[in-house]
């Protein structure tokens, strides 16, 4: 077992949630990881073998079971909706991920594909971002409207701004994540030169401190059996 290193967890202990988020949603907590020393690298025989195995599960479940409507997936449905999403356009991560599980999840980088496994076999919102590319601390808010979200449109680069209410992880540059866990900014995204980064897994109500506990215990194993010598930290945000 890695142990935790001193600047990631002070970082971890400026992660926020406003008021404002709470008030809409009370159930709501995030197990953010910060972790460094990791190995960045294309897809390999480790991260394949998850996913593969996350989506042999997602497939025995989804063939009796619509996404919509397993408990979790639901809960966050409704909670787009209390900011005006419309989840059957834009919808909760983890649900967009399973619906792809049929034909395949996708094959991104190593470390892209570690939790995208996770976030499929444990049924919860998870994003991972780089942390050298953060400028301040996360936090989880209800946008302005005046938040830059930088992105990219027919190939690209754009800066958006999203409406007032939506609910969004930002630092001190501008949006990192919109519709709190819909579409990463391209800012922070991991690449293959990622070292430093911070992985946020979202749990609402019918998803249990201990279910959540678990899935962050996974995803630790899968990064530290990934990049042996890395550092994991984890801080349970409510």
């Amino acid at each position: 077992m890695a142990s935790d290193s001193a600047d990631i967890k002070a970082w971890l202990d400026t992660v926020t949630i406003d008021p404002a988020v709470h008030a809409l949603r009370p159930d709501y907590r995030a197990l953010v990881l910060a972790a460094e020393g990791l190995r960045p690298g294309p897809s390999d025989e480790m991260s394949e073998k998850l996913l593969v195995a996350a989506e042999e599960g997602a497939r025995a479940w989804l063939a009796h079971t619509p996404a919509e409507n397993h408990p979790h997936l639901a809960a966050w449905r409704e909670a787009f909706r209390a900011f005006g999403a419309k989840p059957q356009r834009t919808r909760p991560s983890a649900e967009a991920l399973l619906r792809r599980a049929a034909d395949g999840l996708p094959r991104v980088d190593r470390l892209t594909d570690l939790y995208n496994a996770i976030s499929v076999a444990h049924v919860l919102p998870l994003g991972g971002e780089d942390l050298d590319h953060y400028a301040g601390p996360a936090r989880l808010v209800r946008a302005t409207g005046e938040e830059d979200f930088e992105t990219t449109a027919g190939g690209a680069g754009v800066v958006e701004h999203c409406p007032p209410g939506e609910v969004v992880w930002r630092d001190d540059a501008g949006v990192t994540c919109r519709r709190w866990n819909w579409r990463q900014c391209t800012r922070t995204r991991l690449t293959l030169a990622t070292t430093r980064a911070v992985f946020i897994l979202d749990a609402l109500g019918p998803l249990g401190d201990a279910e959540l506990t678990a899935a962050g215990d996974a995803l630790t194993e899968a990064l530290l059996a990934s990049s042996p010598g890395a550092t994991v930290a984890a801080r349970l945000v409510r």
